[in-house]
C-alpha cells in the first residue's frame, strides 16, 4: 500500500523517558520474570512472561500520536503493511543497511520506502521493554500493536485484537522490497497477483486500500495520472478515471513539474484526511481515488461490488479489523524460527 521519513540512531534505554521507564518497570517486575515463549500466534502472548508488554507499548505510542495526531497514524499503519509484503511480518523492514562495499542495501533503503517513517516510536517502545524484560518482545510484534494503537487513538478504544507470538527476521533486502510492495501505479491484475502471493485476496486487497484514508502522498508518486501541462484544457489530458476537478486541484498543488516534486505533499484522502474512516471509498466513487492502484479498484467487477458497502462506516471499520489481522499473519516466523532482536535496527550478533 503506497503512502508518501528517515529513521533515528538505535536508542539505549537511557534515550526512554524516565516516567515511562520506572512505570514499565514496576509494572513487570510485580507482575512476574521473563521468559520466551514458542507458540503460534495467540492474543495476550506475553501475559505470563512479559504481561504489562501491551500497556507498554500502547501507552508510548498514544503519547507520540498526541504530539502528532495528523502524520503518525498512517505512518505507523504504512510501516506495518510494508513490513508484513516482504519477507512476512517479521520486522524486516527496521533493519538498516550495513555500511561496506559487499554489502546489500536492507529493506528500509528501497525506493518504496523511502519516505516510511515511525521507526522512532519502535525504537523508543523496544528500548523500554529490553530494560526491563529483555529478549522477550520481537519488534515484530511491537510494529503490529503500534499501528493498532496509533489508528485506535482517535476513537479511545481498540479498533482490533492483535495476535502475538512473531519473532523477528534476520534478512533484509532491499530488491526484494523492489519487487513485492504494491506499486501506487499498478493495474488491478498486478495489485491481485502482489496479494495473492502473500495469501490475501480480493476483498482483503479493496478492504486495505482503506487504509489510505489517512496519510499523505508526494506528488512525483501521481503525477504521471496528471499529465497534460498547466493548459486550460490540460485536465482533459490527464487519467480519465481521475476526476476532472480533482486532476485540476492536483495539478495546482504539484505544479508543472509534479513528476520531480517530492517535497509537495497532498491527503491521500481530500476532505477528510486525518480520520480513520469511510470517507475514503466515498471519494474513490467520485473519481477522487489519489492513486492509478485506487482508480484500478473501480476497474474489476468484483472490487468495484465491494466499495458502496464500504462506504459504511461501522462496516469498513469493522472489516478493516479482520483484513489487518490476515494481513498480520502473513509470514510470521514463530517458534524456534527467527528471533528476538535486542536492538530493531540490526540483528543480533552471532
Amino acid at each position: 500500500m503506497a503512502r508518501c521519513c528517515s529513521g533515528m540512531t538505535s536508542p539505549t534505554s537511557s534515550s526512554v523517558p524516565p516516567a515511562l521507564l520506572v512505570a514499565a518497570t514496576l509494572l513487570l517486575l510485580l507482575a512476574g520474570g521473563c521468559h520466551v515463549h514458542g507458540a503460534p500466534l495467540k492474543a495476550h502472548f506475553y501475559r505470563r512472561s512479559c504481561p504489562a508488554a501491551e500497556a507498554v507499548v500502547r501507552d508510548i505510542v498514544l503519547a507520540s500520536v498526541a504530539a502528532d495526531p495528523a502524520a503518525l497514524p498512517a505512518k505507523l499503519l504504512r510501516l506495518f503493511f510494508h513490513d508484513c509484503f516482504v519477507r512476512g511480518c517479521d520486522a524486516s523492514v527496521l533493519i538498516d543497511s550495513t555500511p561496506g562495499s559487499g554489502s546489500a542495501a536492507a529493506e528500509k533503503d528501497a525506493a518504496p520506502n523511502a519516505s516510511l517513517g515511525g521507526f522512532d516510536v519502535i525504537d523508543t517502545a523496544k528500548a523500554v521493554l529490553e530494560a526491563v524484560c529483555p529478549g522477550t518482545v520481537s519488534c515484530a510484534d511491537i510494529v503490529a500493536l503500534a499501528a493498532r494503537d496509533a489508528v485506535s487513538f482517535q476513537f479511545g478504544r481498540d479498533l482490533w485484537d492483535v495476535q502475538l507470538g512473531r519473532r523477528d527476521g534476520v534478512v533484509s533486502r532491499a530488491s526484494e522490497a523492489r519487487a513485492s510492495i504494491p506499486s501506487p501505479s499498478g493495474n488491478f491484475t498486478a495489485l491481485e497477483a502482489n496479494f495473492a502471493a502473500k495469501g490475501l485476496d480480493v476483498k482483503d486487497l479493496v478492504i486495505l486500500s482503506g487504509a489510505h484514508t489517512i496519510g499523505v502522498a508526494h506528488c512525483n508518486t501521481f503525477a504521471a495520472r496528471l499529465s497534460g501541462g498547466s493548459g486550460p484544457n490540460s485536465a482533459a489530458s490527464a487519467d480519465p478515471a481521475l476526476n476532472a476537478a480533482y486532476a485540476a486541484e492536483l495539478r495546482a498543488r504539484c505544479g508543472p513539474a509534479a513528476a520531480s516534486n517530492n517535497a509537495t505533499a497532498v491527503p491521500m484522502d481530500p476532505g477528510s484526511p486525518a480520520r480513520f474512516d469511510a470517507h475514503y471509498f466515498v471519494n474513490l466513487k467520485l473519481g477522487r481515488g489519489l492513486f492509478a492502484s485506487d482508480a484500478a479498484l473501480l476497474a474489476d467487477r468484483r472490487a468495484a461490488g465491494m466499495i458502496h458497502g464500504l462506504t459504511r462506516q461501522e462496516h469498513f471499520l469493522r472489516e478493516f479489523g479482520n483484513a489487518v489481522r490476515k494481513m498480520g499473519r502473513v509470514g510470521v516466523l514463530t517458534g524456534e524460527h527467527g528471533e528476538i532482536r535486542r536492538h530493531c535496527r540490526a540483528v543480533n550478533s552471532r
